[in-house]
């Protein structure tokens, strides 16, 4: 499949109807068929590390068309919007977004673009009162800021003309997942919008989720800001643990998790056969195991609120660990899994992969919350389980009895 590089304005297909002559028929004319709509724009964000499956992927969405949009987005038309939630393909979009408007034109070139764009703006969608309006970009790791400021100016002026108390929430997460917000994105390909909500597009900002710099002066690896993503993402879903927390984390070292759980105010168990950042040593909320998680016994009286595998290896072999110690979980507890897809090329080998770590999952009494692809995510992805009221029949015990972990 070819995908067309630079975007234009959306070419419907026109079906010409002829009309046979019946002057000389003795039969009753009937009426043309009237043409099937062309199927509506969908705006997809495909990680790049899956861009040579991007064919694969719009073939199985059955799109007739894709045109690529600043850096990891897709313009496509599939014929059952459902795919994208359905399909196998699905887990390797990362964010997705009916187009309700679009704008295809050259902003900077575009005199007046402001003010037009949230006229129209203003005009199509206040009345079907967003929960907030969210601006991104098309190429947000374009050094230009050209674009970061235009729509910075785009969406304060529009808020200006929806009638009040259509006032955004203070923070993007403090959306209601399930209500519709209007997302739009903004590059020199022009401007695309659509009401979504954050639960379906896979995301509280406009692209998808938060980003994390992981360039700080305490960062110790890029898992840090994985996990600070991952906990982001799942407030679409669910609350996070509350503060003091007890955290088993599977595969700790070098300590970059570590060091953001422990940030965050919770307590953590880490395990790893591998020695953790020296920085972390005397956390009075850490208890470090250096050993395998494999063989990892927790003491008899303990109970995690959550646990965190990032381990190595086959993704099978790990679900299988983290299984074997969901009896200390909660009822309830949350479990973020890492799900290493490393030597897994095709969509096929993928979907066969997570579909067997799932399956596995829910034969251990975790149900699957949600999965997806993180920024930090490289050829792997996040999943988030839930542990069932009755998975395990051990006693619930406070976690709060201790104010050390153990």
């Amino acid at each position: 499949m070819s995908i067309r590089q630079k975007a234009g304005p959306f070419s419907d297909q026109r079906v010409e109807s002829h009309t046979l002559s019946l002057e000389h028929a003795n039969v009753t004319p009937l009426n043309p068929p009237t043409p099937s709509p062309p199927p509506s724009p969908w705006l997809l964000r495909i990680p790049e590390i899956f861009a040579d499956a991007v064919p694969e992927i719009i073939r199985r969405l059955d799109s007739p068309c894709c045109t690529k949009l600043g850096h990891e987005y897709y313009l496509i038309r599939p014929a059952a919007p459902a795919a994208l939630r359905q399909a196998a393909v699905a887990r390797l979009v990362r964010w997705n977004l009916p187009v309700h408007h679009s704008w295809p034109c050259c902003p900077r070139s575009m005199p007046g673009f402001v003010e037009k764009a949230a006229q129209t703006l203003a005009r199509k969608f206040s009345a079907r009162h967003p929960q907030s309006l969210l601006i991104g970009l098309l190429d947000p790791g374009s050094r230009d800021t050209y674009y970061k400021k235009l729509a910075s100016n785009l969406r304060g002026r529009t808020l200006q003309l929806f009638p009040p108390p259509a006032l955004p929430p203070p923070e993007s997460e403090d959306q209601d997942p399930e209500a519709a917000t209007l997302f739009c994105l903004l590059g020199k390909e022009g401007l695309f919008c659509g009401l979504h909500s954050p639960r379906l597009a896979n995301g509280f900002y406009a692209g998808g989720t938060r980003f994390i710099s992981r360039d700080s002066a305490t960062t110790i690896s890029r898992a840090g800001a994985k996990i600070a993503e991952a906990l982001h993402y799942l407030r679409l879903h669910r609350p996070p643990p509350p503060a003091h927390a007890h955290w088993l984390e599977l595969g700790a070292s070098p300590g970059g998790m570590t060091a953001e759980l422990l940030a965050r105010g919770y307590r953590v168990t880490a395990v790893d056969r591998a020695p953790l950042h020296p920085r972390l040593a005397g956390s009075p909320a850490l208890h470090f195991v250096c050993g395998d998680a494999a063989s990892f016994h927790p003491p008899p009286d303990i109970r995690y609120d959550a646990i965190l595998s990032d381990m190595n290896g086959d993704a099978r072999d790990s679900i299988r660990s983290v299984l074997r110690l969901t009896k200390k979980l909660q009822p309830g507890g949350l479990v973020v899994f890492t799900l290493k897809a490393g030597g897994v090329g095709t969509p096929d080998e993928i979907d066969h992969l997570c579909g067997s770590v799932i399956a596995l999952a829910a034969a251990g009494g975790l149900r699957l919350l949600a999965q997806t692809h993180l920024t930090y995510n490289r050829h792997e992805f996040t999943l988030f389980f839930e542990l069932g009221a009755t998975a395990h029949s051990n006693p619930r015990s406070d976690t709060s009895s201790s104010s050390q972990p153990r």
